[in-house]
């Protein structure tokens, strides 16, 4: 047309473009009339509907596209022809005609018609096929929802559990998780291909159809998957593949018992997704779909990879932390004693609780005198690197307490090992995760003596001893609190001496809750001296084992995950007549004096042998080096424990020394053939002087 021609008339130019969009645009065109009955449609939507126009045309709105919740759209297309207001994008859902496939998406915008006059002719529908759109939010949503539900926490099964139940019924109709059953212990995983024979554990499953839907296996069934299938396949080459179920695949008689669950379950559509991770093998996603929804395709092969790449990853981090659990629990347990010794004066027990962690501790360590030491700590963190840390501590106490280090000075010197530690802690690189780490522990170092019925305990941290009265009152006892272990505050370490009864109870643990709650609660180890109860004192005869039973079913449950080691000691009456003393004059003839004593006492307590020999000769020496370098007053004591402890007391502050003397020296010696005929020796200090100690091994037959 020249430019310098008039237009044409504007009715024919619309007439124009109204028929070129009936049978050239792409988007579905919809005449309606005023009873929502369709006019005329375009050429664009027979294509979309799979169907011819004259099959739509003269039926109603909802009927003709087989709307799915037609009523529901049907009032709101019916609102536009009441007022007018457009409708745009509205997302409709509508089954395909002449074929079996799923409802499709479909974006409906609705206009209404009025002629010049202000009549309403009817509405104008546009609709676009956004089905491949929807598909991939759906998609995505999915993906959404497994990133944020699945792999909370650090067990594996639990993790599959969540993958199935996120999946089903929205994305599948059923889903199955198997796992090489070595990952679950926390072993390094196969790598691929998966070789033949290799066991999996079925780690979850679930159907939309319910827990009655027959299954192939039930969950936490441990085989090897027989091959080939697409299963066996997918772990040999780590590729997914979807299958179509409609007719009964060849494969099928490899597996039975599998397929036999499958055609009985009505899938039509198998999703196979190996779950790998750098080229090892973890296990197998299995999703399955029914007649009712999209058979997969390509895409959902994209979507199913991110999915195992998560679920992967999540998986073997549980593992990762199972093993390293598993390493740690491995070295706490041959680092801690198999059970707390129960002494002459001190029966004792200990429960390790299923929620302990890897730095917990505690030991009861056997003193000279019969005295023994209860220890209790905690080391923060988890994992091996809190177990090693433990080890450390508690080899150091033990060191320790053999040079009878009292309960403060011992702590102090703990704390020097502590502080060191840290130091080397933090000097490691940045990028070390243990560099981040703050190494700081707690502990509780009580020494009971049952010769004095005294208990010395010292603390570092917010660890608190119990004590419970054989009357049953119980009470945390007034001993100051030291700065926790590996910080350099330089706070002094102090100590508290308490007595306690015969049939008291000492409660020692690493959770300072677990402390407040049996303070708070004394019935659980005695009763309360208001109980007028006819059973007063019958925790007295109870074994401690019960008690501690009894201590873990009443922490409340809130309070029982954090439960920590308990270590309970009761004392116990020492038998008199095992222990004998004597006071001694600083004058040489007190040596054969303290000789004879410690002959008849061996003879009273049945003992015989070389050993009274060696006594009688350790009694000379030590007796002897009192006198000549040491202070009146002096004492000789023995006592008839497990072991014969022979103890010699002055009060001189100067140490002996264990020389080794020359051929031509005429002393010395004395020392050292007390040492070499002892099982142990030692000294020992206090405010009032030294005593200067040795042990020897009693006979096997001689009743300790």
């Amino acid at each position: 047309m020249a430019s310098g021609d008039p237009a044409p008339p504007m009715g024919e130019a619309e007439a124009a473009m109204v028929d070129a969009l009936f049978t050239q645009s792409p988007v579905g065109l919809h005449l309606l009339d005023t009873d929502l009955r369709v006019v005329r449609v375009n050429t664009a939507t027979s294509a979309m509907r799979g169907v011819t126009p004259e099959s739509l045309i003269g039926h109603r709105f909802a009927d003709a596209y087989d709307i799915i919740d037609g009523d529901q759209h049907e009032a709101a297309v019916r609102t536009v022809l009441e007022t007018g207001v457009p409708l745009r994008e509205r997302l409709v859902r509508a089954r395909r005609r002449g074929g079996t496939a799923p409802p499709g998406y479909y974006a409906m915008s609705v206009f209404r018609l009025d002629n010049p006059r202000g009549e309403v002719l009817g509405l104008a529908l546009s609709v676009i096929d956004v089905t491949p759109r929807e598909r991939a939010l759906e998609r995505l949503r999915v993906l959404d929802m497994v990133r944020e539900r699945v792999g909370r926490t650090m067990d594996s099964v639990v993790t599959c559990d969540e993958l199935v139940r996120t999946l089903v019924p929205g994305y599948a109709e059923g889903a199955v998780v198997e796992l090489v059953d070595a990952v679950l212990r926390g072993d390094d995983p196969p790598l691929s291909p998966l070789p033949q024979g290799v066991p999996l554990l079925r780690a979850a499953s679930r159907n939309s159809r319910g827990p009655d839907q027959p299954q192939a296996h039930p969950v936490g069934a441990v085989l090897s998957l027989p091959g080939p299938t697409p299963f066996t396949q997918a772990l040999s080459d780590l590729r997914p593949r979807v299958i179509a179920l409609d007719a009964e695949p060849p494969w099928m008689s490899t597996d039975p018992v599998r397929a036999e669950a499958i055609l009985a379950s009505g899938a039509c559509s198998l999703l196979v997704v190996p779950l790998a991770l750098r080229g090892s093998v973890l296990g197998l996603l299995s999703l399955y779909r029914g007649r009712d929804q999209e058979p997969y395709d390509e895409d959902d092969i994209e979507l199913a990879l991110q999915l195992a790449d998560h679920t992967a990853l999540c998986i073997d981090n549980g593992r990762r932390f199972t093993r390293e659990h598993t390493i740690a629990s491995t070295v706490q347990r041959h680092l801690m004693p198999h059970r707390p010794a129960s002494h002459t004066a001190l029966e004792t027990a200990y429960v390790p609780t299923a929620t302990n962690g890897a730095g917990s501790w505690y030991d009861t360590i056997p003193l000279s005198g019969a005295r023994t030491a209860m220890v209790i700590g905690n080391v923060a963190g988890h994992g091996i690197h809190a177990t090693a840390t433990m080890g450390q501590l508690r080899t150091v106490i033990r060191s320790l307490a053999a040079f009878e280090q009292p309960p403060d000075e011992l702590l102090a010197r703990l704390n020097d090992t502590a502080t060191l530690l840290a130091a080397e802690r933090a000097s490691l690189p940045s990028g070390d995760p243990l560099h981040r780490e703050a190494l700081t522990a707690a502990c509780v170092y009580a020494v009971y003596d049952p010769l004095t019925r005294m208990c010395t305990i010292a603390r570092s941290g917010h660890l608190a001893p119990v004590i419970v009265r054989p009357d049953g009152t119980a009470e945390i006892p007034d001993v100051p609190a030291g700065p926790p272990l590996g910080v350099t505050s330089g706070a002094p370490f102090t100590t508290s001496d308490i007595g306690l009864e015969e049939g008291s109870i000492l409660a020692l643990s690493s959770s300072p809750v677990v402390a407040a709650h049996l303070a708070g609660h004394p019935g659980l180890l005695g009763r309360r001296p208001e109980t007028e109860s006819p059973d007063a004192g019958r925790h007295t005869g109870r074994p401690l084992a019960d008690l501690c039973d009894d201590i873990l079913y009443s922490l409340p449950e809130g309070l029982s995950g954090r439960a920590g080691a308990l270590l309970l000691t009761r004392t116990r009456p020492f038998p008199a007549d095992r222990v004998a003393s004597w006071h001694l004059e600083a004058d040489p003839a007190a040596v054969s004096t303290a000789r004879h004593h410690a002959g008849e006492q061996l003879a009273a307590w049945g003992i015989e042998g070389d050993i009274v020999f060696n006594t009688e000769l350790i009694v000379s020496e030590l007796v002897t080096n009192a006198i000549r370098h040491g202070a009146a007053p002096l004492a000789l004591r023995l006592i008839n424990d497990r072991t014969l402890t022979c103890e010699v007391r002055d009060a001189g502050p100067a140490a002996p020394r264990l020389r080794h003397a020359r051929t031509v020296d005429e002393g010395g010696r004395g020392l050292f053939i007390t040492a070499q005929l002892a099982q142990a020796w030692g000294t020992r200090y206090d405010a009032d002087g030294k005593t200067i100690w040795t042990e020897q091994s009693l006979p096997p037959s001689h009743p300790s």
